[in-house]
């Protein structure tokens, strides 16, 4: 290993998002295969004084065998911060392709799986061009072949009874007709067969030209030299031929991959829908007052920008002028449009329905909410759902299986079959081949998860990944945070009351200068109200954050701590003289926090937060799909009590810590329970990350987002409801495939093999084995879109 070079593998650096850049909108790349990762990943190394990430353990070796390869190409760099060429959305930022039934799989160029042998599709599509160029090249063999494969399947069926020649001719006629059929339509099909060989890995391109190959190659044998064939394969003047099952099996088979990519092509419609809602433009507002439009890309953070009625959003920002209604249905599920005002939040690519407003841009690129929902949802697309791995273990045996059985036919039909007792083992081994199709078994989930995720994407919610959506429906309790889950998270301030000693005015004053180190909705609320009544704030010292319970700091010389009972007890202060004020203000549903300082009670502050109007319909609905809800928060007991006999939860936590929280998630699942965690704060994220299935709300903090397995983009308790039923309707619709996939196969094997010819007299063309080879993928297909 180089001695410059630094390895980091599996464990960490000493700190990997100081020098990539801790916030989101850092742009980073694998520079072995080129694809986006973060400073998240756990695979990355220093080089020469520059940190690399990778996606995977295999880039990091590869990058460790020749780093001045990797580290001085063009695939990949050392990251970069965001510029205005940072582009709006991850679309552009390199197509990288993958496999949709295996997702390990990716590259920087189109192509196929090694694995399967499909034809890759690009991570995020592009609007730019919606041509697919194999659904071209195929749609091309198949038009220009199909007049030769109509005539061959009219010879092979009545050239006998039109008799226009002689039957040995009309044998060489077949062949000149099927040559350009099974060498130029079929090439792709026996290419990817002879890669599966080479990659070991059997797929269905394995059976398919080893089921035409067979055909051809025999039908080829008889037409040249017949005379090496005994008499019983002599049928109507001539050695029995089947080049008409060769061409008809490759003009069905190119049929079926017609149908197949088209139908594909409609499960990454909600990303395109999505990428299609960025504007192009936005109109920007000069220092000296003056507007110009600009390309989306020119755009920095800071900017003002002006937003008319009727155009859209550009980017996320927050309004600083006006006020206007928005419709944000298109990203939230929201069909009423939100009023917005001076401070309010807005989302890029969401419409301006009425009013112009003026706002300051705050997340540009791949930082932005549309970006990160696209990049949330093709995440989530090429995951893996957990009811695939019996699929995947069946699928590992299932080529070789196929291959024994259609050889046991061949031979099972060649010693104890009816003459020409060969030729039926021939065919019905063809036929088996032909009809066991392991494509409709890969496809049976993933399809189902692409559609699911995209629908949800529309609907305002975000799934991290398949074993999300499997899981989900699973859930029988939830527990809720209070403040910004089940109210708004835009508390207003009540009132302030001072212990004796202390005035009002000045116990807001020192609790919002210490609060100004504090990002908390209720911070916030206490810092606005001593703003707005005058009072000059100082700058706090030596501040700290007392994880859930409350802050500490210096504030002119002067030790303050603002909290909770929790706080007031470590720090030893007695908070007895203002105990009743404090649960008469609890009981009336407001948030109180006490003000020590210099280790002395100071008062008391309380801030009210009201309830979100969804919020108890989104309950009611909760509790009748039959789940325990329990609510969860740092807030006092009073509060918490006051707040949830409001809204009929009957369990409620008050003054909970992180840890708290996290213990109570852990005490449930011991007894049997799986449970979901919602929260919006720094404060739930423990619990979002060991809850069966975390549920994030959009409006909160990125951290809680990144600990969630499921992310409410509104914020609105209503979104589980309809992610659950989407968890529901997904899995139904996942096992549908997989029972007709394994049911397609467990008949149709048998069948193919002739099993009822003894009772029947019935044989399986390979025509039409092929037929039904073709429309199996299909039909998976056109289920999974049924989610739409």
């Amino acid at each position: 290993m180089p001695s410059n070079l630094k390895h980091a593998g599996h464990g960490h650096h000493e700190n990997p998002a100081t020098e990539a850049g801790a916030n989101s909108a850092v742009t980073l790349k694998d520079p072995v295969c080129g694809m986006t990762v973060t400073a998240q990943s756990e695979h990355h190394v220093e080089y020469d004084g520059h940190p690399y990430y990778f996606c995977s353990t295999n880039c990091l070796t590869k990058f460790n065998a020749d780093p001045p390869k990797y580290a001085s190409g063009e695939q990949g760099s050392a990251p970069t911060a965001p510029t205005a060429q940072t582009p709006p959305l991850p679309a552009q930022a390199g197509t990288i392709y993958t496999c949709p039934m295996h997702p390990q799989i990716r590259q920087d160029h189109p192509g196929n799986c090694p694995i399967c042998g499909m034809t890759l599709e690009a991570v995020i599509p592009s609007l730019e061009d919606d041509d697919n160029p194999e659904l071209r090249d195929f749609t091309r063999r198949f038009w220009w072949t199909l007049p030769l494969t109509s005539v061959v399947f009219v010879l092979a069926m009545f050239g006998h009874r039109l008799q226009w020649m002689d039957m040995a001719v009309q044998s060489w006629v077949e062949l000149v007709l099927t040559v350009p059929i099974v060498l130029w339509a079929g090439g792709p099909f026996f290419k990817r067969g002879w890669q599966s060989v080479v990659n070991g890995s059997p797929n269905m391109w394995t059976l398919i030209s080893m089921g035409t190959g067979a055909a051809f190659v025999y039908s080829v044998v008889a037409t040249v030299a017949p005379h090496v064939f005994p008499d019983s394969f002599v049928s109507m003047g001539r050695v029995s031929v089947y080049f008409e099952a060769a061409a008809v099996i490759i003009s069905l088979t190119l049929l079926g991959q017609m149908l197949e990519l088209k139908a594909r092509s409609q499960t990454s419609a909600a990303i395109k829908s999505l990428l299609g809602l960025a504007p192009k433009t936005a109109r920007r507002i000069r220092p000296d007052g003056t507007e110009e439009d600009v390309p989306l890309t020119e755009v920095h953070v800071g900017d003002s920008l002006r937003v008319r009625p009727g155009e859209k959003v550009p980017v996320d920002g927050v309004v600083i002028e006006g006020s206007s209604a928005v419709d944000e249905s298109m990203l939230t599920g929201e069909p009423v449009p939100v009023s917005k005002r001076v401070g309010d939040k807005v989302i890029g690519a969401t419409m301006n329905t009425s009013g112009a407003m003026v706002m300051r841009c705050e997340r540009v690129g791949s930082a932005s909410m549309l970006a990160q929902i696209v990049q949330m949802v093709t995440q989530a697309q090429r995951s893996r759902a957990p009811m695939q791995r019996m699929a995947d273990v069946v699928a590992g045996y299932f080529v070789v299986s196929v291959v024994s059985a259609a050889v046991l036919t061949f031979f099972a039909w060649g010693f104890f079959g009816p003459d020409p007792a060969w030729v039926y083992g021939l065919i019905n081994a063809v036929s088996v081949l032909i009809i066991a199709c392991p494509c409709a078994l890969g496809l049976a989930t993933p399809m189902s998860i692409m559609v699911a995720t995209g629908k949800g994407a529309t609907q305002g919610v975000l799934f991290r990944d398949a074993a999300a959506i499997e899981n989900l429906r699973k859930v029988d309790t939830l527990i809720v945070d209070k403040t910004g889950t089940l109210t708004e998270g835009k508390p207003a301030f009540d009132r302030a009351v001072p212990a004796k000693g202390f005035d009002a005015d000045e116990v807001l004053r020192m609790a919002a200068s210490l609060d100004q180190g504090s990002e908390h909705p209720l911070a916030e609320t206490i810092v606005r109200a001593a703003r707005e009544r005058g009072l000059v704030l100082d700058k706090p010292d030596n501040f700290e954050s007392g994880s859930g319970i409350g802050v500490r700091g210096q504030v002119a010389g002067k030790q303050l701590a603002l909290g909770n009972t929790t706080l007031m007890q470590q720090a030893n202060v007695a908070v007895d003289g203002l105990l009743s004020e404090a649960e008469a203000l609890r009981a009336e549903g407001a948030s109180v926090m006490y003000l020590a300082v210099d280790g002395q009670l100071a008062g008391l502050l309380a801030v009210s937060d009201p309830v979100k109007q969804s919020t108890p319909e989104a309950l009611a609905a909760l509790k009748k799909a039959g789940l325990r809800i329990i609510m969860a928060t740092g807030d006092g007991l009073t509060t918490a009590k006051a707040v949830g006999s409001r809204l009929g939860i009957d369990e409620v936590h008050g003054e909970v810590k992180p840890a708290d929280k996290l213990a109570l998630v852990e005490r449930l699942q011991k007894e049997g329970r799986v449970v979901a965690m919602a929260g919006d704060g720094i404060n739930d994220a423990p619990a979002l990350a060991r809850a069966d299935i975390g549920i994030a709300m959009g409006t909160g903090t990125d951290v809680a987002m990144n600990s969630a397995q499921v992310t409410l983009i509104k914020g609105d308790l209503r979104g589980i409801s309809t992610a659950i039923l989407m968890s529901q309707a997904t899995v139904a619709n996942m096992k549908q495939n997989l029972a007709f996939a394994f049911l397609y196969n467990v008949l149709g094997i048998p069948i193919a093999a002739g099993l009822l010819y003894p009772f029947t007299g019935w044989l399986l063309s390979p025509m039409i084995a092929a037929l039904a080879m073709s429309f199996s993928s299909a039909s998976v297909i056109g289920n999974a879109l049924r989610l739409r």
